[in-house]
């Protein structure tokens, strides 16, 4: 039986790169896709890779960090489905590259941390109780496994606190059958990884949907490491 089939799934900054080979891989489990970009368009792509698949799908814009744009996800899919049973919080921006954590600007702390923390948040706080009423869901945060980088601490921080957000809303939900996890996707080559990162995109499948097909009394609260079920080559 495929869990997966006929569910519902959110996949915000879904328009490429890791969010878009999630929505991949989900679409050829049979599972309903919400794709989301800054501008609706620009998920034209992704819906060309999952056309031939026999599945529903809708596409929202809303720019994140600003609490009424994600509102209009929100409002857009409680009006067009009514609920999702699996969210997942893939965008996020990196911070500019600085020499001494003392020059970073107040300025880029708040706009990385509404980004990558406060909108996640915002999206937990609008479907996780859904969920739980309606007794099953997935959420699954992503994180990033970058140390001793003080250049890029914002980023780093914003993740840190995903981190620390997804077990404690782990913690709080335990009796229900809505399991909370991390993904860390591994260093990728995408626009945010650049050319010399480890690993191809592609290499997130299969482990970026290991979280999501938990059993009911599956692991909540855990950082699910994506490389670590990769695809190897045996040639």
């Amino acid at each position: 039986m495929n869990p997966l089939n006929g569910k519902w799934a959110l996949i915000t900054g879904s328009s490429r790169g890791i969010g878009q080979q999630i929505a991949i891989g989900l679409a050829e489990k049979g599972c309903n896709v919400i794709l989301h970009a800054t501008r609706a368009e620009n998920c034209d792509v992704t819906l060309g890779k999952i056309e031939h698949y026999d599945i529903e799908r809708l596409v929202v814009g809303a720019v994140l960090g600003d609490p009424k744009e994600e509102q209009k996800i929100i409002d857009t899919v409680l009006d067009k489905v009514g609920y999702i049973d699996i969210l997942y919080n893939n965008a996020a921006v990196m911070s500019s590259w600085h020499d001494r954590m003392s020059e970073i600007p107040m300025k880029e702390w708040d706009e990385i941390y509404q980004i990558n923390f406060f909108s996640l948040v915002r999206l937990c706080n609008a479907f996780y109780p859904i969920m739980v009423e309606r007794n099953w869901g997935r959420i699954i945060n992503l994180i990033t496994g970058m140390e001793n980088t003080p250049q890029l601490i914002p980023y780093s921080a914003s993740k840190a606190s995903v981190e620390k957000y997804t077990k404690e809303l782990a913690a709080e939900l335990k009796q229900t059958n809505v399991r909370v996890n991390a993904l860390d996707p591994g260093w990728l080559k995408t626009d945010m990884g650049g050319e010399n990162a480890d690993f191809s995109v592609e290499t997130v499948l299969p482990g970026a949907l290991v979280p999501t097909l938990l059993e009911d009394a599956g692991p909540s609260g855990t950082v699910f490491r994506a490389q670590d079920f990769k695809i190897t080559s045996t040639d």
